[in-house]
Order: C-alpha cells, then sequence, then structure tokens
C-alpha cells in the first residue's frame, strides 16, 4: 500500500489529486477509517458519488480496488468462493493416468489453486497489497447475508472446511454503500463509521464539475449546474444525481452546445431524468420556465 494519509488535509488533497472533491466531514471520515482499520459505510442517494469515492480512494493510496456489487439473492458463495470443479476433475484425470490411489487424490484436489475467489477472499488474501474493498449498495442484500458480511468484516477471515481458517495479513480498506432502499441492520452499521452524502450545493456542484471538465465553456456550466439544481426541487421520482449532471454536461460537449437553449435541453434531458413521469419536466413550457428562473437567477 502506498503510504497512508497523515491528516484529514492530505486526505482532501489526495483525493482532489484524483479529481474527487471532498469536504471536511467526509475527508475525516475517511481518515479515521484507515486510520482506525474500521470500515466507513456511506449512504445517500444513487448518484452522488458513493462509488466514485471508494475509487478515488483507491487510486490516492495506489492499491487495488475490489467491489462487490450486492444483488437480490446474493449468497457467501458468490462473495467468497467456490471450487473450480471442472479444473478438479481434470486434475483428477490426469493423477489417475499416473497411478495416484484414492486418498492421495482427495487429499490433493483441496488446495487454494483449486478456488474460483470471489471478491471477499480476494481482499482478505490478495495477491498484492491490501486493497480497498468496495461492498457496492449492501441494501440490495438480504437479511442472511448481510449477517453473514458482519461476521466476516467482524474479523476478517474465514472458514473453509476443507482448508482451514484464512485471516488476513493485512486488513483491506472497507467501504460500504447504501442507496437506503432498506434500512440496514443496526448491527453492520455499529461495524462501520457512518457517512451521510447529500447532493451537492450550488457551489460545490459548480467545483466539481469546472475539476471534471475545465474545458467547458464556464457559463454553460453555470447553467447546466443551475438547471439541474432547480430540477432537484421538483416533485420527481428519481432527482438527477452529481453522475446526471456530469453525463449531461459531456453530451452538451460531445454535441457542440455553447448556450443552454429550450431545444438543446429537450434533445438532451434524457441524459438527466430516467423516469417517464419525470419527463414531463422536458415539454417545452417546463423547460422554459426553468430557463427563465436561472436567466434570472
Amino acid at each position: 500500500m502506498g503510504r497512508k494519509p497523515q491528516s484529514v488535509d492530505h486526505v482532501i488533497a489526495g483525493l482532489r489529486a484524483q479529481h474527487y472533491l471532498a469536504d471536511s466531514a467526509l475527508a475525516t471520515a475517511v481518515f479515521l477509517s484507515i486510520a482506525l482499520e474500521r470500515p466507513l459505510f456511506v449512504e445517500g442517494e444513487p448518484g452522488v458519488g458513493k462509488t466514485a469515492l471508494a475509487q478515488a480512494v483507491a487510486q490516492m493510496l495506489d492499491v487495488p480496488l475490489i467491489r462487490l456489487q450486492c444483488y437480490e439473492g446474493i449468497d457467501r458463495e458468490s462473495a467468497l468462493y467456490e471450487w473450480n470443479y471442472p479444473r478438479q476433475l481434470l486434475h483428477i484425470r490426469i493423477r489417475e493416468l499416473d497411478g495416484d490411489d484414492r486418498d492421495t487424490l482427495e487429499q490433493s484436489l483441496y488446495h487454494e489453486d483449486f478456488l474460483l475467489k470471489r471478491p471477499l477472499y480476494a481482499a482478505i488474501r490478495p495477491n498484492g497489497p491490501a486493497p480497498v474493498l468496495l461492498i457496492d449498495e449492501i441494501d440490495r442484500s438480504d437479511d442472511e447475508f448481510e449477517a453473514f458480511l458482519l461476521e466476516v468484516l467482524s474479523e476478517f477471515q474465514i472458514s473453509i472446511p476443507e482448508l482451514g481458517t484464512i485471516q488476513a495479513v493485512e486488513r483491506p480498506i472497507v467501504i460500504l454503500t447504501s442507496n437506503r432502499t432498506r434500512d440496514v441492520h443496526d448491527a453492520l452499521k455499529r461495524r462501520c463509521l457512518y457517512q451521510w452524502l447529500d447532493y451537492p450545493t450550488y457551489e460545490r456542484e459548480m467545483a466539481i464539475l469546472r475539476e471534471r471538465m475545465p474545458q467547458l465553456n464556464p457559463r454553460l456550466s453555470e447553467h447546466i449546474v443551475r438547471y439541474v439544481q432547480c430540477l432537484r426541487t421538483k416533485t420527481l421520482q428519481k432527482p438527477p444525481g452529481l453522475a446526471e449532471t456530469l453525463d449531461w454536461a459531456s453530451a452538451l460537449e460531445v454535441l457542440g452546445v455553447e448556450t443552454l437553449s429550450a431545444e438543446a435541453v429537450e434533445r438532451t434531458l434524457g441524459c438527466v431524468l430516467k423516469y417517464r413521469e419525470d419527463m414531463g419536466q422536458a415539454d417545452h413550457q417546463a423547460v422554459t420556465t426553468i430557463l427563465q428562473e436561472i436567466a434570472h437567477g
């Protein structure tokens, strides 16, 4: 692992070098997570930068990022390991040709070489430095998997019946994210430091857009951010996150748009709004109204 940050200011500077602008509260949470070797639980709406935070931390520390994407029905085998049965079968056939007896064959089958290492195993027993382990969208998993995860994060060790206990030599840096589609149990949260990521303020969103896309026309950047900020005040099924702001800015740049006109908005608002019901905000009258608000804002 690269040199660990020595202060909150070092975290702010290190993340900024990766084009991730963290405020003091978030940078403090990251610093303490690394210093105390405690998982960091980051909760917030989709698109506010939770996954990007883990990516930036890994880049800042110059270590691998291992991502465990949670989903409904995920089980421990999908997260931990599975035996590579085709490879074991091939091994048996080769050893049988060599004349090995049954007991010798069985003993030779259970070795790390025959494991398909899933994200949790790879994070506990990495090939190189201790990684950043991103457990993404933990709220999509079920109670059983959450309990299993709590056990792993408590000791950073796993038990494989055929091999025994595998323990981390150096603990990975763990970042868990949640979109809050359901409440995660208190037992898991107690194992973690907690940070809520909200939609950025206008000033912060402008700073991020300028950091990511300095080549964009400054006035267009201002209008993009003001438009998205205005959309977030509307009643929407899914208000746009920071990710949608950046996607929209990229799309407008590719199209050669220099001024945020009603026509440009109507053509591209699908970069920002993701539900048919929300696209009512893209009719001509709604677009014109918001543009007028921006012009007088």
